[in-house]
């Protein structure tokens, strides 16, 4: 292969070698193909067909000089063509860009950037260029990773030349991204199961083809399982790609918001990036099943001023990264990994949207979960907008984007706290950590939370109030007890202090209050049966009240079986026995996954628990007599629930955290008349009865065990 600067001299694969840059400059007449100057959009490397060429276009306000650097397969090193762009020509207010014929390619297949501009100057000026590095086109669809790619080559100084990251050029529109088809839809019907495709069925135990364990192909052959549990919605956690060599394994620092994580495919061809992952949300689509993204678009995985230069630092620091006023430490930290977009930028906030697109029309997703949505509400000197958060404003006043199921995690980790109305997105779900406190706390027997488990059923209407001024749904508040962060279920009823020593910061990291109880043993080895029991009754009644409640139920994968990661509340860097699911545990636990299965298939049949309002007239309040104790001391509550404005049965529940069993009395209607659906209190297959099994009361007072929660049904009055 020669060299571009025309003399004919051969280098080996593994030499630098970098032209001088007046060299590279096309000579070409005007009006040729080769001196096209092409279009500022769209952003990224565009194949068009046409003229059988690439557009190129790149979005930096700052840079002095760009040059796209195109690759061979076979040398990763030396690119085969490095066109300079000319600002002259190439470049349209911020927006540098050139097109470059097929035949001109010289059988180029990937693409990068370098680019060099001015140095630091000022808390909204302070640039990153370096002329060394290669840079990945924040717009690439397909993200190639050469063997010997080196997180390190791109944090120190000095040439990243094959050890970086690289585009892929794809020559044909791939099959996989096409406009998406009818979606999947439900609403009173959903439930959400927060999952990691990777750690879903990357233990052998998962029962998954070899080649499958750990991919988008794994999960496809989990969804029989999918349907058996009765979840509707599917939320992944990040498939963007990321950085596997800083040991993130949750994939919460992406490298790049277009391209499907890598790690996850079967094939591992850049080509396949976004047809396996299609695969995966088409076959989802097809058992009836919603999917939602977890995505991140607060930070990237370039880290704080000692990471390394991938692409955004490079490319046009002071545009993507919110900056700080302490030289010493440049970069703004309020998502807790070092760096945090600037998303008050519209340049940044187009290329979020863009990538929403892409995953909504060409990937087909039914909606998003955004990582600590605050930061969408922060200005670019770090202050909070309390009137709007642009970014999911720009979301919801796109029609094309109208219907996606949008969910806010409305806090970030710089002490913005905006749980319910204080969060500006009002059309948005929102993740609530209130529900899950308070559940937590009431379910292992703190004193003072009867009112505040009232408040969490009845769907959280002080967080999301539905007066004429706010006009919210009870369907927005996310209720759930676990989530990936923090204790698995069962180790919320196994632990009570978090073990992270293997995460490498000294158990340091991960919450440390988790309203957790160990049912009075720590941890599993020696664990007497009597606890053990204990543990799957509380299990069983943190899955009741999750279910009853109003709202949009979500519990993370596994819980179903009582998955354990050993008292790990944060493995973010487990990619390994702790944070994979043990599907051993399945069998193990039948009688939990059965109580799991039943009580979604009893929120479903009953439109009355999930409404579009709050209860309001519907319910009323018992304790174990006529008024609800709202004492200090008090563990007790009843509610009954009329249905026959749902055309739904009426519900009666009774729920005991105290730790002595209780006689409640029934306070409507006669004994016949309620059959007992659920006691939690009872040993499997008497804790949920099925369908005509249900046994109707003989008597009006019902002792419901220490910590147990009861579930009667009746017909509605005519």
């Amino acid at each position: 292969m020669s060299d571009d600067s025309g003399n004919g001299t051969r280098r080996s694969p593994g030499t630098l070698f970098r032209p001088r840059v007046d060299t590279l400059k096309t000579s070409h007449p005007p009006g040729s193909r080769w001196a096209a100057e092409g279009l500022p959009f769209p952003l990224g490397a565009t194949w068009v067909e046409e003229v059988q060429a690439f557009n190129f276009a790149l979005y930096s306000k700052h840079a002095h000089t760009v040059e796209l650097l195109l690759y061979a397969s076979d040398d990763l090193v030396n690119p085969v063509l490095i066109h300079a762009f000319d600002h002259l020509r190439n470049k349209s207010g911020r927006v540098w860009h050139c097109r470059i014929p097929r035949e001109a390619m010289k059988c180029a297949a990937y693409y990068a950037y370098r680019i060099d501009g001015p140095p630091p100057a000022g808390r909204f000026e302070w640039h990153a260029f370096d002329r060394d590095k290669v840079l990945l086109d924040p717009y690439a669809r397909s993200v190639f990773f050469p063997p010997s790619f080196d997180r390190l080559a791109a944090a120190r100084p000095g040439s990243n030349a094959g050890k970086a990251p690289l585009g892929v050029l794809a020559f044909e529109r791939e099959a996989a991204c096409q406009p998406a088809g009818k979606r999947v839809r439900h609403e009173a019907t959903t439930v959400i199961y927060e999952l990691h495709v990777g750690g879903f069925t990357r233990d052998p135990s998962s029962g998954v083809g070899r080649e499958a364990r750990g991919t988008y192909a794994g999960v496809i052959e989990k969804i029989p399982y999918l349907k058996e549990l009765g979840v509707t919605v599917v939320e992944l956690m990040p498939v963007f790609q990321f950085d596997v060599s800083d040991g993130d394994y949750w994939g919460y620092s992406p490298l790049n918001f277009f391209a499907p994580h890598n790690g996850y495919l079967v094939r591992r061809a850049a080509e396949s990036q976004h047809a396996e992952c299609r695969e995966m949300v088409d076959a989802l689509h097809a058992a009836g099943i919603e999917v939602v993204l977890d995505v991140v678009y607060n930070h990237t995985g370039e880290g704080d001023h000692t990471g390394p230069t991938y692409s955004f630092k490079g490319i046009d620091n002071s545009t993507y990264y919110m900056i700080s006023d302490r030289p010493e430490r440049p970069y703004e930290n309020f998502s807790g990994t070092g760096n945090t977009l600037n998303c008050a930028n519209r340049a940044v906030r187009k290329m979020i949207m863009d990538s929403v697109r892409h995953w909504a029309h060409d990937m087909g997703v039914d909606g998003f979960r955004f990582d600590l949505a605050s930061v969408f509400t922060r200005n670019a000197d770090g202050s909070i907008n309390l009137a709007d958060a642009p970014l999911l404003s720009d979301a919801a006043s796109d029609p094309g984007l109208a219907g996606l199921r949008l969910i806010a995690e409305p806090w970030d980790a710089a002490g913005a706290y905006q749980l319910g109305r204080a969060f500006p997105g009002v059309t948005a779900c929102q993740w609530n950590g209130q529900f899950r406190d308070d559940i937590r706390r009431f379910v292992r027997g703190d004193p003072g939370m009867v009112g505040a488990l009232m408040r969490r059923l009845y769907g959280s209407d002080d967080l999301f109030p539905d007066d004429r001024m706010h006009a919210y749904r009870p369907h927005q508040s996310v209720n759930y007890i676990a989530s990936h962060d923090g204790f698995t279920l069962y180790d919320l009823v196994a632990y009570n202090a978090k073990r992270n020593w293997a995460n490498g910061h000294g158990n340091t990291d991960g919450p440390h209050e988790n309203y957790s109880w160990n049912c009075g043993w720590e941890g599993d080895e020696g664990v007497l049966l009597e606890v053990a029991s204990l543990r799957r009754r509380q299990a069983k009644n943190f899955c009741c009240l999750l279910l009853l409640a109003n709202g949009t139920p979500m519990f993370r994968a596994g819980d179903e079986f009582l998955q354990t990661q050993r008292g790990n509340n944060n493995p973010y860097n487990q990619d390994n026995e702790t944070a994979w699911l043990d599907w051993r545990r399945l069998e193990a636990n039948a009688d939990v996954f059965r109580f799991f299965r039943l009580m979604i298939a009893f929120r479903k049949e009953h439109p009355s628990l999930a409404r579009n309002r709050f209860w309001r007239e519907d319910v009323r309040w018992y304790g174990v007599g006529r008024e609800p104790d709202l004492s200090w001391q008090s563990h007790s509550l009843a509610f009954a629930l009329h249905g026959a404005s749902e055309q739904d049965r009426d519900l009666y529940v009774m729920i005991n955290a105290y730790w002595e069993d209780l006689d409640f009395d029934v306070q409507e209607g006669e004994p016949r008349e309620w059959c007992r659906v659920v006691d939690t209190g009872r040993e499997s297959p008497s804790d949920f009865l099925e369908g005509g099994e249900a046994l109707r009361l003989e008597s009006q007072r019902y002792r419901v065990a220490a910590r147990s929660v009861v579930v009667l049904t009746r017909e509605p009055a005519a």
